[in-house]
């Protein structure tokens, strides 16, 4: 639904509403909030005022020229709060769609939590953290709990936007259920874990109503940054005026500097272009991480996404297939091949495990051999088992395991055969390499080995090598024993790896990593994930995943797609890379103001400085309206690239601060030259002054 939810830059009903937000925001209370668009905005009463008070008395220049200057100041607010507005705009129509699928319904609330215990009809508003209720087929589960007891099909797309049910059990790790989804089939007992209004749902609203969002350090530490620069132009252009009558008073000739240029001369020189757009780049980056259905349970969590160095990522279901798969089949001496796949795959035809069908695919499609009717068979299939550690088939008298070694061994062993010294050659040669070997026997003859691999999936390989350029280490985790993790890892591409993998042995290697300074981001969704997931620095729990999982993670992936930990770094780097960009760009562009305010605003006192003029700008009013203007219009033209993010690309940071420098240091210095032109040339035609 979050997707759904999404709205375009230019929708017309978030355009409306955004304009009538920055209207609002004109407000000096919100306003004192940010430093740089503040003194814009007292620029702007001042000059206001001053126009007002030239129809009382003579204030030395020209009407037009400062009511100009004052509405195109005006104007630079109203832009800066319009940016703002913009995103916040997008997070607020994703909220009120949230807001639309919650509603009150009737849930069973029981007196214990056992299926035939009494239940009373309650309201779901009424329900208390600790309450059992049950729901059954048809039933919207009433809020977000724990299943106690019950295995169902829930069907989540109220909160993923994805179609397709989903398991949700008790005593695992797909536990957690979310008010506000649907129960297809069966039955569910829940134990409620959110008081009224504490719920999953409020928590999203919360987050992606960017009126609602705290600041991060980063951008808090920019706000600082930015409010220092403006206090030094402030005390800078404060002094202009007295140096302006002092100098005017010693050469005879000329005027004093007025206060209308040297609001601004303030303004242009102030970082407005960042000011404007500061805001505006955190929110958007927190609605892209909406748009990948990821609720990020702060700004500072998006933030460190971008920061982070070293990455922890499970073996199964994130870098592998999450099943392993059947390779290859091994015969026995004086064993044709084809006979071992055809008999592996009779044992395997009840197996409905995905490990078994991919012998059965296996034999089909490098032998030809027929996947056969069970039932025409008039078999007897022996299911796998965690005591025999063996399944297959009796039948015509034959009988067919296949299983783990030791297992298969004691039962040839069993039937009065002699189990084969080469076999225990290749069932080690096949751990060795990694894959997990099951033996193939009918009767007390075995016939070969199977090999058993760990598919890693595609395009991971070159994600990590992505990621390495980007100077993240990669570290995939893994209860496999060494030989196996090895093995994957170096198939995979990633950096290292950490085995036979505890709670404990997790939480001490995320510890050690940022004991040495790292930034450490991980995945999970069990309870045995919890510990390590409170101590990284960016914790993705899964929504599938359990409670406590999901209460340890500072983000909550909707879709609970493992390999979404890469997508949600390339995100927070994205909102690094924009913020970083544009205050570069932001910068940069006050090099050409210099050249068309200082000479305009000093001509008059100082003619040599008519020499600064490069731009060749009409008279000094259209030099300093020109840069007022662009200084304005920048702002709105940056709006679609703060709000989209600078496209992201895969290099490591001296690659990153070269291009940003190349690209938008160099930018900002020389689109300013040709913008400031380009409108002094417009007003020169249109006669404007």
């Amino acid at each position: 639904m979050t997707r759904k939810a999404k709205k375009g830059l230019f929708d017309w009903g978030l355009i409306s509403r955004a304009f009538v937000d920055s209207v609002i925001k004109l407000s000096p209370l919100y306003q004192i909030r940010k430093p740089v668009m503040f003194v814009v905005e007292v620029g702007s009463v001042l000059t206001t005022m001053l126009f007002v008070y030239s129809f009382f008395a003579d204030i030395g220049e020209s009407q037009l020229f400062v009511v100009m200057v004052s509405l195109w100041l005006w104007f630079t607010v109203l832009f800066a709060n319009f940016a703002e507005s913009m995103a916040e705009g997008r997070g607020k129509a994703q909220a009120e769609t949230l807001r639309s699928s919650r509603s009150d319904v009737k849930a069973r609330l029981l007196s214990s939590p056992q299926r035939d215990a009494k239940t009373t009809m309650v309201v779901s508003s009424t329900l208390k953290k600790g309450d059992h209720v049950l729901v059954e087929t048809g039933d919207v589960i009433p809020s977000d709990g724990e299943v106690v007891e019950g295995v169902a099909s829930v069907n989540e797309s109220a909160i993923t936007g994805e179609s397709a049910p989903v398991i949700r059990e008790s005593g695992g790790d797909r536990s957690a259920v979310t008010g506000g989804t649907l129960v297809v089939s069966d039955w569910l007992i829940v134990r409620i874990t959110a008081n009224p209004g504490e719920t999953f749902i409020d928590r999203m609203i919360s987050m992606v109503e960017g009126a609602k969002r705290q600041k991060t350090p980063n951008e808090i530490a920019l706000d600082i940054l930015l409010a220092g620069l403006t206090i030094v132009f402030l005390l800078a252009t404060v002094t202009i005026v007295p140096f302006s009558i002092f100098s005017v008073k010693a050469s005879s000739h000329g005027a004093p500097v007025s206060v209308t240029v040297v609001i601004a001369l303030l303004v242009c020189l102030i970082p407005t272009t960042i000011g404007g757009l500061l805001s505006s780049i955190g929110i958007a980056g927190m609605d892209r991480m909406i748009q990948a259905n990821v609720i990020a349970m702060s700004g500072r969590a998006v933030e460190a996404a971008g920061d982070i160095d070293v990455l922890l990522l499970d073996k199964t279901g994130t870098i592998t297939l999450g099943n392993r798969q059947a390779t290859e089949f091994i015969p026995a001496k004086g064993v044709d091949v084809r006979t071992l796949a055809d008999v592996a795959q009779l044992a395997s035809l009840a197996d409905e495990t995905p490990e078994g069908r991919s012998i059965v695919i296996l034999a089909k499609t490098d032998y030809g051999i027929r996947e056969r009717d069970i039932h025409a068979l008039g078999a007897r299939f022996i299911p796998f088992s965690a005591h025999t550690r063996m399944s297959g088939v009796d039948m015509d008298g034959r009988e067919i395991r296949k299983g783990a070694t030791d297992a298969v061994q004691e039962y040839v062993r069993q039937q009065g055969g002699v189990f084969p010294i080469d076999i225990i050659g290749i069932v080690e040669e096949v751990a060795r390499q990694g894959a997990t070997p099951l033996v193939v026997a009918e009767g007390k003859r075995v016939l070969g080995v199977i090999r058993l691999k760990d598919i890693v999936k595609g395009g991971i390989k070159e994600r990590f090598a992505e990621l390495r350029r980007m100077g993240i280490k990669t570290i995939m985790i893994t209860g496999d024993n060494p030989l196996t993790a090895a093995a994957v890892a170096a198939d995979a591409g990633v950096d290292d790896f950490l085995a036979e993998a505890t709670p404990e042995a997790k939480l001490k290697l995320i510890r050690e990593y940022q004991g040495g300074g790292r930034l450490v981001a991980m995945t999970g969704d069990g309870t045995n994930d919890a510990p390590a997931l409170a101590q990284a620095d960016v914790a993705v729990a899964m929504n599938s995943g359990t409670q406590a999982a999901k209460e340890a993670g500072n983000m909550v992936d909707l879709d609970s797609n493992p390999t979404k930990l890469i997508e949600i770094v390339e995100i927070g780097k994205q909102l690094l890379i924009t913020r970083g960009t544009l205050t570069t760009f932001s910068i940069a562009n006050d090099v050409a103001k210099y050249f068309a305010i200082l000479p305009a605003a000093f001509v008059g006192i100082y003619p040599e400085l008519g020499m600064l003029n490069i731009m060749r700008l009409a008279t000094p009013y259209s030099a300093i309206l020109s840069a007022v203007i662009f200084n304005a219009l920048i702002i709105v033209l940056l709006i679609p690239l703060a709000l989209r993010g600078v496209k992201y690309r895969p290099l490591g940071a001296e690659a990153l601060l070269r291009n940003n420098i190349l690209v938008y240091g160099l930018g900002g210095i020389v689109v300013p030259f040709i913008g400031i032109k380009v409108i002094d040339m417009i007003i020169s035609a249109l006669n404007i002054l």
